[in-house]
C-alpha cells in the first residue's frame, strides 16, 4: 500500500511494444441498460452481453500481463434496483461462476471477490467459496470481482474493526496509522489499482475503491460495457503511459 505523503515520483515507460500493462486495472463497467435500450432490448439482454464483455477483457488482460483486474460487477446501491432485475442478476452470476471458473482456473487466474457477502444468497456464496479455493494457487492474473460492494461501506467496517480492536486492547489507538486502516479492507492482499476505467462516458466513480484509488489514474470512455473489447483496454493503457505519476510530489517539469 502507498502512503499518502509517498515523495517517490513514478514514471511510465514509454508508447509502444515495449510498455508494460499497469499492474492493476480496475474497471467500473457501465452501460448494459443503454445498450440495450438503444436496441429495443430489456435490460437483461444488455446484461447478457455484458457477460460476454467480462470474458473478452479478462482474456485481453492476460494477455496483456495485467496482474490484478477488478471489475465492479454489482454494487450494495444496486440492490435497490427492481426485484426481477437484481433476480436476473444473480442469475447471471451464477452462470457465470459455474460455467467460467474452470476457464479460468486453466488460465492461471485466481479469482477473489470482495463486498459484502452476507447479503448473497447460500448458493452463490457455496460457488464463491468453491470457486476461490480452487483458483487460490493460480499466479497469471488475479480477477477481483466487487460483489455487492460499496466503498464507504467497506470503510466504516474497516473502522468499526479498528474500534473493537481498540476496545478488546488487541490495538492502542496511537497505533491506528493508514497502514491499520488499509489492513482492515476488503482489499488488505491486494495492491491499489494504477488505472481505473470506466465505461458509458459518464464521469465519476460511484463508491468504488475510494480509499485505494488515491494515486489512481482514471480514464472515462465513451464505449458501453457490452461493446468493451482488447482495443477499448489498449486505448485506456496508451492513455495511462502517457500521465506523469508524482503521487503528490514534484518533477523538474512541474516546478
Amino acid at each position: 500500500m502507498r502512503d499518502a505523503d509517498d515523495n517517490q515520483t513514478s514514471r511510465t515507460p514509454p508508447l509502444g511494444a515495449s510498455a508494460q500493462a499497469p499492474a492493476h486495472i480496475a474497471i467500473i463497467m457501465d452501460g448494459n441498460g443503454r445498450w440495450a435500450k438503444a436496441r429495443g432490448l430489456p435490460r437483461t439482454a444488455g446484461h447478457k452481453k455484458g457477460v460476454d464483455a467480462v470474458r473478452r477483457t479478462v482474456e485481453a488482460a492476460r494477455e496483456l500481463g495485467v496482474g490484478t483486474l477488478t471489475i465492479f460487477s454489482f454494487s450494495s446501491e444496486n440492490w435497490r434496483r427492481p426485484e426481477e432485475e437484481v433476480s436476473d442478476l444473480m442469475g447471471l452470476l451464477r452462470f457465470y461462476l459455474r460455467s467460467e471458473v474452470a476457464e479460468l482456473h486453466k488460465a492461471g487466474i485466481r479469482l477473489r471477490v470482495i463486498g459484502e457477502r452476507a447479503r448473497l444468497s447460500d448458493d452463490i456464496n457455496r460457488l464463491i467459496d468453491d470457486a476461490e479455493t480452487l483458483t487460490a494457487a493460480n499466479r497469471t492474473m488475479t480477477l477481483v470481482v466487487a460483489l455487492s460492494y460499496g466503498s464507504r461501506q467497506e470503510i466504516v467496517a474497516a473502522a468499526k474493526r479498528l474500534a473493537e480492536d481498540v476496545a478488546a486492547g488487541r490495538l492502542s489507538a496511537d497505533a491506528i496509522d493508514e497502514q491499520a486502516l488499509s489492513g482492515r479492507l476488503f482489499t488488505a492482499d491486494l495492491p491499489d489499482p494504477d488505472l481505473i476505467i470506466r465505461t458509458s462516458g459518464e464521469k465519476r466513480i460511484s463508491n468504488f475503491l475510494l480509499w485505494q484509488a488515491a494515486y489512481a489514474e482514471l480514464v472515462f470512455v465513451d464505449t458501453l460495457w457490452p461493446d468493451f473489447t482488447k482495443r477499448d483496454l489498449e486505448a485506456a493503457i496508451d492513455e495511462f503511459h502517457r500521465r506523469e505519476r508524482r503521487f503528490g510530489a514534484t518533477t523538474a517539469s512541474t516546478r
